[in-house]
């Protein structure tokens, strides 16, 4: 069993079928095939199920999966060092839609202060993507807000964000001090996409004391959401750290609901099996040294 067979397994399971990934890394299908074979036939397993011309990853394949592309990506890792000791160094960062816009370039920035010649790759997008990206090695470590599934991922609170009830000038809840629960009744909402942490946080919450919101608005940009609530198109539910220059110039305001924790974790993210390689230790132990202060 070699690297590259682990490389044709990850790609079958991309590509869906062996026909697409002969073609996507330039080889015969029968080559494919034989790879395919000689794995199996090393570990004694099916690693797919072979119904009606297609193929369905097994239990054993889909425990083989995130072993071979942590294996793999490893060895790509060490490849890059080895062969390229002169460049520059390259880490790739994830990050959910707060964190993007509000703090990572401070991470970021006091990574490149100690590593002057790293190259940093970002994807923001929500959290239950960005985990999605964690456990296929599309990136090497993330930061995020919420809740994170998985015994497979390593996760250290960093610090804790408040969510918070937004409105417009023009929202009778604008005079209110605060608010209680079941006054959000039937009021109208701009929401994040699904999988966005804040809303499935903020809709169990809802659920719990049985109450129903109207969603007027979806959308991922947190900036479309801030301007169509001080535009009077509903209310929302925002990061604290989304909302300062708002607050100060009194377009927005921030409404508590009596008796409600909205508070979670920033967390740092990564694989348990991920290898850290010097330049991604210097970005843990950056984001650690803050949260120790």
């Amino acid at each position: 069993m070699t690297i590259r067979h682990l490389k044709i397994f990850i790609a079958v399971v991309e590509y869906g079928t062996m026909h697409q990934a002969a073609k996507q890394l330039f080889v015969s299908q029968p080559s494919i095939s034989q790879a395919i074979s000689e794995l199996e036939s090393y570990y004694g397993v099916k690693l797919f199920e072979r119904i009606s011309q297609r193929l369905y990853l097994s239990e054993k394949g889909s425990n083989l999966l995130p072993y071979a592309q942590h294996a793999v990506d490893a060895f790509q890792k060490m490849d890059e060092l080895m062969r390229n000791s002169g460049e520059k160094r390259k880490i790739r960062i994830g990050a959910s839609v707060t964190v993007g816009a509000c703090i990572l370039n401070d991470y970021i920035k006091k990574l490149e202060a100690k590593v002057p010649q790293i190259e940093v790759e970002v994807v923001v997008n929500n959290t239950s993507r960005i985990e999605e990206l964690l456990r296929s090695c599309a990136i090497d470590v993330a930061i995020v807000e919420g809740i994170v599934m998985g015994d497979d991922i390593i996760k250290e609170a960093l610090f804790e964000d408040e969510l918070v009830i937004i409105c417009g000038k023009d929202h009778p809840f604008f005079e209110k001090k605060g608010l209680e629960i079941h006054e959000l009744q039937s009021q109208s909402f701009i929401s994040r996409e699904e999988g966005s942490v804040e809303r499935n946080q903020f809709e169990n919450i809802l659920k719990q004391n049985n109450v129903t919101i109207k969603r007027k608005w979806i959308c991922s940009n947190v900036d479309t959401i801030k301007n169509a609530v001080v535009n009077g198109r509903g209310l929302a539910i925002v990061s604290c750290l989304m909302i300062d220059k708002e607050l100060k110039d009194k377009t927005l305001k921030s409404i508590p609901i009596y008796n409600m924790n909205l508070k979670r974790n920033i967390q740092l993210i990564y694989h348990r099996d991920k290898y850290l390689s010097p330049e991604l230790k210097q970005f843990i132990e950056g984001c650690r040294a803050d949260r120790a202060d």
